[in-house]
């Protein structure tokens, strides 16, 4: 005898974008559990708070590993969250015009946001911020 379970959450889709995205929310989500959790092992459990300055945050950035961490945990964590407000503009915006502008707007923001960080992350370079600390000092 089997004994039917109420359906939670949405279905898997069929086919199409609409099953890669699917499939990208689970695989994203494991993989930002990873990262957070091995983000917040390293900063604040292995190392105290005493301990994390602008030096330590240069001396992790000198290692490409590092900047690639970190830069993985900035897309996975956008494109995520983009994905989920992609599902509740879809679910909740009924007027295809404002549909279409709320997705522009989401759009727009995450690529900028996307742009700035991966700037921040790629073109770090400490020693630039050390000539300036010695002006100033």
């Amino acid at each position: 005898m089997t004994i039917a379970r109420p359906h939670l959450g949405r279905e898997r889709p069929s086919g199409g974008f609409e099953l890669y995205s699917w499939y990208y929310f689970r695989i994203s989500g494991l993989l930002l559990i990873l990262l957070a959790v091995g983000h917040v092992v390293i900063m604040h459990v292995v190392n105290t708070v005493d301990e994390i300055d602008w030096q330590f945050v240069a001396d992790r950035w000198n290692s490409p590993f590092w900047r690639v961490y970190d830069w993985l945990l900035l897309f996975l964590a956008l494109t995520h969250g983009l994905n989920g407000a992609r599902l509740a503009i879809d679910d909740y915006v009924r007027p295809h015009g404002w549909r279409v502008f709320a997705h522009s707007v989401l759009w727009t923001l995450a690529l900028l946001f996307l742009v700035i960080g991966s700037i921040a992350i790629v073109t770090f370079d400490p020693s630039k911020f050390e000539v300036v600390a010695q002006a100033g000092g």
